[in-house]
């Protein structure tokens, strides 16, 4: 059963134990953003200019008339860069939480963290080795 604070001006509010009062500051922040955002692109849509442009409804490739057709097919190589982007960038993921607690895991998650640096940085030289970071 919730208790409930009363305040000077005689409302009654349900007290938040603390390990409710982040939730509560998150769902809080999470529906004023989810507002304002909806907020802001209804007010964008009544309040923005109406008129169409032509010269805006053209298709361009950075302020340049399109030269090709945008559907043809990317090559392998920019897929394999991508794959090899998105791997190493997993890898400073895994770096953020142990920058956090380093201190209390000691010098058994230095030498962890140690042999995980030396495993990405074998890919690495791997890759290097066998020209997928080549962009010809």
């Amino acid at each position: 059963m919730p208790t409930f604070l009363l305040l000077n001006s005689g409302i009654m509010w349900p007290s938040v134990a603390a390990g409710n009062l982040d939730l509560l500051s998150l769902t809080i922040f999470v529906i004023l953003t989810i507002v304002v955002g909806a907020v802001l692109l209804i007010l964008s849509e009544l309040l923005g200019p109406r008129r169409r442009d032509p010269e805006k409804e053209t298709i361009y490739e950075c302020g340049v008339p399109l030269l090709d057709s945008a559907r043809e097919p990317f090559t392998v190589k920019f897929h394999l860069v991508a794959i090899l982007f998105i791997l190493f960038d997993i890898e400073t993921v895994f770096l953020l939480p142990y920058a956090v607690v380093y201190k209390k895991l000691g010098i058994v998650g230095l030498a962890e963290m140690g042999v995980f640096l030396l495993i990405l940085a074998g890919g690495l030289v791997y890759l290097w080795k066998r020209g997928a970071l080549e962009w010809d």
